[in-house]
């Protein structure tokens, strides 16, 4: 499933568990907002999550993962699997159009409401319609560059803007530093 009108970036890379997503909100081919946030701080600022798809529906998301990380006491995995079933089984869950993206200090998992909890080989994921330029441009960052998480991901972003209509430039980065 693909979603226009977003791209959200992860990935980790030495200690770090980096998100990033682009500004626009698009409805159909006219562009009605530039600066909005599409990832948030989850479970005590633990756990980074990215949305792409309806806003309402990441909100409704957002909420029910929330009480997910807060039930199984952070632990991601458990948590978005319980999500993941949840939003697969339920009539209300079924019909939202949103994927999700969370990372913490330990996983890196895509989550969609096909039952989908998907932790990617390579550390990095993109989705939204600009997501796969995005997760090209990281790939070929992680492997060939000795940049923080923070600026591939940035500059991932920056790459999925100047080809995707749907992205843009405004673009924010949430960054957990592994504790030492």
């Amino acid at each position: 499933m693909q979603f226009k009108g977003t791209t959200i970036l992860a990935l980790r890379r030495k200690g770090e568990a980096v998100i990033g997503g682009d500004g626009q909100v698009t409805l159909g081919d006219m562009i009605v907002k530039g600066q909005a946030r599409k990832i948030r701080k989850l479970y005590k600022g633990k756990i980074l999550v990215g949305f792409a798809g309806s806003a309402a529906d990441a909100m409704t998301l957002f909420d029910r993962f929330e009480a997910k990380l807060e039930e199984y006491k952070g632990q991601l995995a458990r948590s978005a699997i319980e999500l993941a079933k949840d939003w697969r089984m339920d009539r209300a869950l079924r019909r939202l159009e949103a994927m999700l993206v969370a990372i913490d200090e330990k996983s890196l998992l895509l989550i969609s409401g096909s039952g989908d909890v998907i932790e990617p080989e390579h550390e990095v994921v993109g989705i939204g319609s600009g997501g796969g330029y995005a997760m090209a441009a990281g790939r070929a960052l992680l492997a060939n560059s000795k940049l923080a998480g923070e600026d591939i991901v940035r500059r991932s972003l920056e790459v999925a803007a100047g080809l995707c209509v749907y992205t843009n430039d405004q673009i924010t980065v949430e960054t957990l530093k592994q504790k030492k």
